[in-house]
């Protein structure tokens, strides 16, 4: 899996994924909202966690600017 996700992209997805789960854990919002705030949660910290956003590809979009080491 070749990481597409760079620095800037990680962090804002670390606190949206911060937030998602904050909203949905705390019961500031209920019903389905929550869940779409604990899912969105989940998925933001998975994809910043492992640098790599599987939609990117088909969009042709990659943030990483770095080399990737071998």
């Amino acid at each position: 899996m070749k990481k597409n996700i760079g620095n800037v992209d990680r962090l804002v997805r670390l606190v949206i994924g911060v937030v998602g789960l904050l909203l949905g854990l705390s019961g500031v919002v209920e019903g389905t909202i929550k869940w779409i705030a604990l899912i969105v949660g989940v998925l933001m910290l998975l994809t910043a966690t492992v640098r790599f956003c599987p939609i990117y590809p088909l969009l042709g979009i990659n943030t990483n600017k770095r080399k990737e080491e071998k």
